[in-house]
């Protein structure tokens, strides 16, 4: 159950209960003190008559609310919602404070209380960044990369990644390319962590990747499918196989399994507000609040 739209659509509905009874009940005795207050008073000045015609008490206030919170409800529920990214496991595509917008149609309408799919309207794509109820805990929203489609055969393997399409049984699986770009150095606790940054190449999307030459691929740790060895995973129908782009640094399908696609709550198209929260120990400021807008990564992602 999505808590806050159950929130939303409770606060729609008692505010849209004081609307119509202000709209039926109080409006029209209002009218009725206008024209008694013109009948005394043709002069009345437009602030009085104004005043005179504003809703009033509890329930006018609240009536007032329900268009602003109903357009909220539905833009959050079937347009786009935004989320902000809390961790460094998508890095060096979204960044910690960057907050994304959404789109909820990409894959289906579906409802906003339950992410039942009502109609479906598509499929993710290779490449897809989505954001997703966590498997092992539904009340938490993760965001990884899509990786392998239904059917696919994945395999991570000293940290290369090979795909075999699920159309394509008769061939060896192909190597996922990919090209040294650059380094990434990251400060954690004082001391610099250094990455290698690479272009990599998923469908038709080329997008940007971090490998840690200095850690194992922690293969002790994968998520064992039954009848497949180590490192490898046949993708199950209407589910997906994920990564976070931060290859070192992401807790995604290869620990814990698989995507259905009930669980996936929309495509991340791009990021509308970027915040740096860098702040020293002795800084005056508390830690959240933002230090700086990040202006230049707004936009798209990829």
């Amino acid at each position: 159950m999505n808590t806050f739209a159950l929130l939303l659509l409770i606060a729609s509905a008692i505010s849209g209960c004081a609307f119509f009874y202000d709209f039926f009940k109080a409006k029209p005795q209002r009218k009725q003190n206008l024209q008694a207050l013109l009948a005394v008073n043709p002069q009345a000045t437009r602030k009085e008559k104004r005043k005179l015609m504003e809703p009033r008490g509890i329930i006018g206030q609240t009536g007032s609310l329900f268009f602003i919170i109903l357009f909220v409800f539905l833009c959050r529920s079937f347009v786009v919602e935004p989320f902000r990214i809390p961790s460094g496991s998508m890095l060096p595509t979204l960044y910690v404070g960057d907050f994304i917008g959404v789109t909820k149609w990409n894959y289906g309408i579906r409802n906003p209380l339950t992410n039942a799919t009502l109609i479906k309207t598509g499929k993710p794509e290779r490449g897809d960044i989505i954001v997703f109820k966590y498997p092992e805990d539904p009340s938490v929203d993760y965001i990884k990369r899509v990786v392998g489609l239904p059917g696919d055969i994945i395999i991570y393997k000293d940290k290369t990644l090979m795909i075999l399409k699920a159309s394509d049984y008769n061939s060896l699986p192909e190597i996922v390319e990919r090209e040294r770009s650059g380094d990434y150095v990251e400060n954690i606790s004082g001391f610099d962590e250094s990455y290698e940054v690479y272009e990599e190449m998923l469908g038709d999307i080329k997008h940007q990747i971090l490998i840690n030459p200095h850690t194992d691929d922690f293969s002790q740790y994968f998520y064992r499918q039954p009848g497949a060895p180590v490192g490898a995973w046949k993708v199950p129908a209407d589910s997906y196989f994920v990564l976070g782009d931060n290859r070192d640094n992401s807790k995604d399908s290869r620990f814990w399994g698989f995507v259905p696609f009930e669980s996936i709550v929309g495509k991340t198209v791009g990021i509308w507000l970027s915040l740096e929260f860098d702040r020293k120990k002795d800084d005056l400021l508390p830690s959240f609040i933002p230090s700086a807008v990040r202006f230049d990564r707004i936009g798209s992602v990829r």
